[in-house]
């Protein structure tokens, strides 16, 4: 038999999606192989839904739609039947929430149980949590449960979560990443359900690489995941592997073992924000009519409209399948619904350096577990915009004390806004080389060049000092070529100049992920007409950048002016003006 050709691209995936036409890349490369899996799933009984007079449950065949039987397909169909190779090995469908994904992965699983050939394969279902186990589970053993024939060949062992194979020893087992030890990496067929919850967790990708090593040695092996998407922007190992499924259906990579199904909006209709429109709904429920209906979806929509932003948020990121980019929260600041329209991604530190007459230095610190942030913000030459540009630093500590947030933070370092040290002492060095380079652009001003918190950080003092900026005199309006800049409510004009500016386009950022994270973090409260951030609320370790850019943005609001002539005339002016 002849190797077949094909390829796993979807590049016209935005008119099918619309069409609710066939999103699958390409069929079964072995038709028969798919045909005998479908007669297997279509087979099993769906136990959570009532019985029939005959006694028996619907089965995943009358309740399913048209996607399910694809993806099927093409899983089970893309075994070579002479060799026992899969040609595809790794599976995504990316749909939204109640559209059956429990159940759907169940059904391939148990098919997956019945017709492996291979003696004492392990085969297994990881869930980041007990509670996404059980919702796996459970639906599992019901369907060998009903089936009286299925039962004399499978065997649940409820109380350990599997489900053994009599004949060939092969056993199913569903693992909650959050209890049980995942290791060994001996399973040859993996689903992985609710991907974005192991983005949250600070080492999922080594342990997901440790789980899945089983399928590498086994020429029959696959990798499904099936995940909603995250209620906070994509992050960790979500991120990367939807990107990589991304890039594969797009065209962009050519990688014909992996298999894309995603539900989600094309730009347009995510430009005019069709997702709030009853009549798309179908886009991301394919399910629609079956597992969810069209009123429910606009009775919780409708709901969440009335709130204040973040309910609303999580509810289009789980139900409509709309990915968060600023998750927009009660006491949001007013600009973060304006941050992602100002990105100029194109914009790093040498061209706002460039176009810009003028720029300052931002600076704040955190704890030792605490994100350290910096923003330079430029008046562009001839159009008075202000430029925003910012970086990160962390120390390493933060991965083990910040957990949570470790995966967020890994991948920001990956894509070049932050990085990661072993002392608090890189970062301030880091901190007084980046000074060093704005001022040796002669950009900076002679006084209060660099914007730091009045009460200041030793340490970084001392680096700007040994740096050649002077803290200058403590009576002086600004503390020499060091701007003294008041947290708190001090801050309060550079939050609201800020905001007025982005509304107006006369602000425009370097469109990094990890300044979106950190606006979107920023929470901020009244006191009487005045407005601060609350870093207590928001979480130190998550907005310093921010805060950076707020004292570069305070200092702005002066007007200073640069030093002509570069390094020399500044250090003159320095001189003149002590």
């Amino acid at each position: 038999m002849a190797r077949p050709v094909w390829s796993t691209a979807c590049q016209d995936w935005r008119e099918r999606i619309v069409a609710r036409e066939s999103i699958a890349p390409c069929g079964p490369l072995f038709p028969a192989k798919a045909a005998d899996a479908l007669g297997v799933f279509k087979s099993l009984q769906v136990t959570d839904l009532p019985k029939r007079e005959n006694g028996t449950h619907p089965t995943l065949g009358e309740v399913c739609d048209q996607f399910v039987f694809d993806l099927v397909a093409a899983i089970f169909g893309a075994e070579d039947p002479e060799t026992g190779e899969r040609l595809i090995k790794e599976f995504m469908l990316l749909i939204s929430k109640k559209n059956g994904k429990s159940m759907i992965a169940a059904g391939i699983m148990v098919t997956a149980l019945i017709l492996n050939w291979r003696p004492n394969a392990i085969l297994q279902i990881l869930a980041p949590t007990i509670e996404v186990a059980n919702n796996s589970f459970e639906p599992a053993m019901g369907m060998v449960r009903a089936d009286a024939e299925l039962a004399i060949v499978l065997k649940v062992v409820e109380h350990q979560r599997q489900i053994k194979h009599l004949t060939t020893g092969a056993v199913l087992r569903v693992i909650a990443a959050d209890s049980d030890t995942v290791a060994g990496g001996k399973a040859a067929m993996t689903l992985i359900e609710e991907l974005w919850l192991f983005g949250k967790k600070a080492k999922a990708a080594a342990m997901l690489r440790e789980a899945l090593g089983g399928g590498s040695a086994r020429p029959e092996g696959f990798t499904l995941y099936i995940t909603t998407h995250s209620d906070e922007p994509p992050a960790g190992v979500f991120k990367t592997k939807l990107s990589y499924f991304r890039d594969v259906r797009d065209g962009e990579i050519e990688d014909p073992a992996t298999f894309p199904m995603l539900y989600e909006w094309p730009e347009d209709l995510l430009e005019c924000e069709s997702y709030l429109d009853p009549e798309f709904f179908y886009v991301t429920n394919p399910h629609v009519g079956r597992s969810v209906s069209i009123e429910w979806l606009k009775s919780e929509l409708q709901k969440e409209q009335i709130g204040e932003g973040e309910g609303l948020q999580i509810f289009l990121a789980k139900h409509l399948n709309v990915e968060i980019g600023l998750r927009l929260r009660r006491d949001r600041w007013g600009g973060a619904e304006l941050w992602l329209d100002a990105a100029n991604d194109d914009l790093d530190l040498d061209q706002l350096l460039e176009r810009c007459e003028v720029a300052i230095v931002g600076l704040d610190m955190g704890g030792r577990d605490d994100l350290a942030g910096a923003g330079v913000v430029g008046r562009e030459k001839g159009t008075g915009i202000w430029l925003g540009w910012a970086h990160a630093w962390a120390q390493r500590v933060a991965l083990e004390r910040r957990k949570q947030v470790a995966p967020t933070l890994q991948g920001f370092a990956a894509e070049g806004d932050l990085t990661f040290t072993d002392s608090g002492e890189e970062i301030v060095s880091a901190m007084a080389r980046l000074a060093i380079r704005v001022r040796d652009s002669g950009k900076m001003p002679a006084d209060g060049g660099v914007a730091v918190d009045a009460w200041g950080i030793g340490p970084l003092v001392d680096a700007l000092v040994q740096a050649g900026f002077d803290p200058g005199d403590e009576a002086m309006k600004r503390a020499g070529h060091i701007a003294s800049i008041r947290q708190g409510v001090g801050l309060s004009s550079a939050i609201y100049t800020l905001e007025f500016k982005l509304g107006d386009g006369m602000f425009r950022h370097d469109g990094s992920n990890m300044m979106a994270w950190c606006v979107s973090n920023a929470l901020v409260k009244l006191r009487g007409s005045a407005l601060y951030v609350d870093k207590e609320t928001s979480g130190a370790g998550k907005i310093d950048p921010f805060v950076a850019l707020l004292n570069a943005v305070k200092r702005m609001e002066e007007g200073p002016v640069a030093v002509a002539g570069g390094v020399d005339s500044w250090l003159a002016s320095l001189r003149g003006a002590a």
